[in-house]
């Protein structure tokens, strides 16, 4: 068995363990990234990759006044105060940097727009080019490169080393093969300074989801299929508290017609939700607040007998400016000539749906929707043909549950007290987002937490 040495072990590649290793590394600490699959990336690299951050010069430009503090009670309602205020307010107050730092030294590249988002006050989430998060991940890699930042790849930790009660490194099978079996080479390799797990969530282990949120296994999911939380069990063996393992978050914005996180959630969180509505094929009327954050809605939704039609219409397409050709060369949103044909197609009640779209447009025109507190702000009324629609349905998405954490990142016990050299970061993590999370604010938690980490280590040492 090969045994080897680093200041930090980081386990798992996604926005998380990216951020830290690379911020570690560029303060001179030497840094081993561990990865069980093929590639680099995890659920970020299939994520849209958007961020979310107060005060940043793309809002300013646009007239946007927004804050640490507004953002902060955002998530905390969203959260139900479920959430750590302290960690959120760490995440708030530094996620203009974390912006700018994804920017400026990753050299991300940014559309010039700001998005708004179901559960946010204002405009302040921030999309990649591409729309993807592969485009972070790329940029990370090239400075992974660049940094010369050892890289382990279809490498599973298997147990975590204790000497005296301090985590001192990791045992490791350096044959994994996902969903293969193998015949497996161990090598130890020992922490100097912490071992730092961001693994991600459990947005695919079918067994913890049934488990701890009463999830079977039929229930979609936008997970990669690797997202599963072997980690979280070993974790608690030594000790670690985990909270929050109930809260599992359901996007309401995918599409019943593609399996994972597809392409539907373009239309569904871009376009339909900000800009159209959702109605329920079986009454043909709207049965919820749009822009509610994605626990509101995807209740609401799991309470239809069937999945929701997403309806957008030109001058919403329009005014959110993207491209949804490939979302319909591939069948998951089609278009309708008139409502009596969109009708028709869905076996809705013609004149009850012209008379939602009806109502919902007065709505509009008045700047006003009484009937589910809709924020009107830049809508245009659904008058201008053709129709896009999808069949939505709510997917298994962030699981925010995970291991306690202080604000160093610090893994605690279930006396609230730090173990040593172990910490962790990103989904893994519970605390942070409480019973909902909002859209982008995961890649902020990622980032946030992968540099305050990184400088607490490179700085302080270990705690």
């Amino acid at each position: 068995m090969k045994e080897k040495e680093y200041d930090l072990i980081i386990i798992g590649s996604g926005f998380a363990g990216l951020t830290c290793a690379i911020e570690a590394r560029r303060r001179n600490a030497s840094v081993l990234v561990i990865e069980k699959m093929a590639r680099i990336g995890g659920n970020s690299i299939i994520s849209d990759g958007g961020i979310a951050a107060p005060d940043t010069d793309l809002q300013e430009i646009r007239g946007i006044t927004d804050s640490p503090d507004l953002m902060a009670k955002d998530m905390l309602e969203a959260g139900g105060y479920l959430n750590d205020p302290d960690l959120v307010r760490l995440i708030t107050n530094k996620a203009k940097k974390a912006f700018e730092w994804t920017r400026d030294i990753l050299g991300v590249p940014y559309l010039d727009r700001v998005d708004y988002f179901g559960g946010h006050s204002v405009p302040r989430c921030y999309s990649p080019q591409g729309l993807t998060g592969r485009t972070m991940v790329k940029a990370a890699e090239t400075y992974l490169k660049k940094l010369d930042i050892d890289l382990l790849l279809n490498t599973q930790v298997i147990d975590f080393i204790e000497s005296d009660g301090i985590q001192d490194g990791v045992i490791v099978n350096t044959s994994y093969r996902f969903g293969q079996t193998t015949t497996p080479t161990y090598e130890t390799i020992r922490a100097d300074k912490a071992v730092v797990i961001a693994s991600g969530g459990f947005g695919h282990d079918h067994v913890l989801l049934k488990r701890h949120g009463k999830i079977d296994e039929h229930t979609m999911s936008t997970n990669k299929k690797s997202a599963t939380g072997e980690l979280l069990e070993k974790l608690a063996r030594k000790g670690a508290k985990l909270i929050d393992m109930d809260q599992i978050q359901l996007g309401p914005w995918a599409s019943l017609d593609e399996k994972g996180f597809g392409l539907g959630p373009l239309f569904g969180d871009y376009v339909a939700l900000p800009y159209g509505i959702l109605v329920d094929p079986n009454t043909g009327k709207r049965f919820v607040n749009e822009l509610g954050d994605r626990k509101i809605v995807a209740d609401a939704m799991l309470k239809l007998k069937t999945h929701a039609l997403a309806i957008a219409d030109q001058n919403a397409v329009d005014r959110a400016g993207w491209d949804l050709h490939r979302l319909m060369d591939k069948g998951v949103l089609k278009t309708y000539p008139s409502v009596q044909d969109l009708a028709a197609a869905y076996g809705v009640d013609s004149k009850i749906l012209e008379n939602t779209l009806k109502t919902y447009n007065e709505s509009v025109k008045a700047t006003s929707d009484k009937a589910f507190k809709k924020p009107i702000t830049d809508q245009l009324p659904l008058d201008e043909p053709p129709y896009y629609v999808m069949r939505a349905t709510p997917k298994v998405h962030h699981t925010m549950g995970g291991v306690k954490i202080d604000t160093k990142g610090r893994v605690l016990n279930c006396e609230n007290e730090p173990i040593r050299k172990l910490y962790a970061i990103g989904e893994v993590t519970g605390g942070v987002h409480g019973a909902s999370r909002l859209g982008s604010c995961a890649v902020t938690e990622c980032v946030v937490m992968g540099l305050e980490v990184a400088r607490h280590l490179t700085e302080t040492g270990h705690a």
